[in-house]
């Protein structure tokens, strides 16, 4: 089981990272040249990237507020949460109720930065660096303990996160995915979704691509057979297993993911009571 090394805490900024990509994506400001020109590059073969990015946000807010005003949820685990943007997990929670509880995990140091800068008054959110993979760390740490009574249920967020963690028998997602699903209350969700494609040569191009921009730090693009795989002995809420921006769309109107080269491709399970 990963126990996590002694994580960096310098920015590099000739090295692009997932997070700073996904931030300007979005439209965000935390990202520097490297990141830039990664998203041009990916661009020019994955073109839906960033209305995918958009569409895996507006999923996950739709989650949260889902979870916290029908399920009554009022405490969420976000892994690989990302640099702060607008309307973040305890934003949406919050705004239904002010007393939930959240706690962000996030290797990059830009996002323990920015949002440690973000979280200062609030005392019912924090941001924490670690590798997602190290579950241990993660639900033994001071701040989680302190926000997060495992005793109760919880939200366990996986949000676009999985396609960053390569395949091992002990840290690759599925392992990830049992591994925390045995620590959590009855009544408890997981939401999982990662990018994935039925054509082979955009999950190996993808894949070498942003393994190689960032020095490493990616797994790879998958199939939804592997998706669905996550969610053993999980009750998976309606719709099911969906590209994420057909999954309770507010209105029919909508934007959807126009091109399929590639999707973001889950949904979200619920132990059973």
């Amino acid at each position: 089981m990963h126990t996590g090394k002694q994580l960096s805490t310098e920015i590099d900024a000739t090295v692009p990272t997932a997070a700073r990509m996904y931030d300007y994506y979005l439209g965000g400001k935390d990202n520097y040249a490297a990141d830039r020109a990664a998203v041009e590059e990916l661009d020019k073969v994955v073109p839906s990237t960033r209305p995918l990015a958009l569409n895996n946000r507006r999923f996950l807010q739709r989650v949260v507020r889902t979870l916290t005003q029908e399920y009554g949820i009022r405490q969420y685990l976000d892994h690989g949460s990302g640099l702060p943007t607008q309307d973040n997990v305890h934003q949406v929670a919050q705004r239904i109720d002010p007393t939930t509880h959240v706690v962000y995990v996030d290797n990059d140091p830009m996002v323990l930065v920015h949002g440690r800068a973000l979280l200062e008054q609030d005392q019912r959110t924090v941001v924490i660096q670690a590798d997602m993979r190290d579950t241990d760390g993660i639900f033994g740490h001071a701040e989680t303990q302190r926000l997060i009574d495992f005793s109760e249920p919880v939200c366990v967020l996986f949000n676009s996160v999985f396609h960053c963690i390569p395949d091992s028998d002990t840290d690759g997602p599925l392992a990830l995915a049992r591994r925390v699903r045995e620590r959590l209350a009855p009544g408890s969700f997981m939401v999982m979704c990662q990018l994935v494609s039925p054509d082979p040569e955009v999950r190996e191009f993808v894949t070498n691509f942003m393994d190689q921009a960032t020095q490493g730090h990616w797994g790879r693009v998958r199939e939804e057979k592997d998706v669905e795989s996550y969610f053993e002995d999980l009750e998976i809420l309606e719709p099911g297993l969906v590209e994420v921006s057909t999954w309770r769309p507010d209105t029919e109107v909508t934007p959807r993911q126009l091109t399929q080269e590639w999707i973001e491709f889950g949904g979200v399970g619920r132990l059973p009571v």
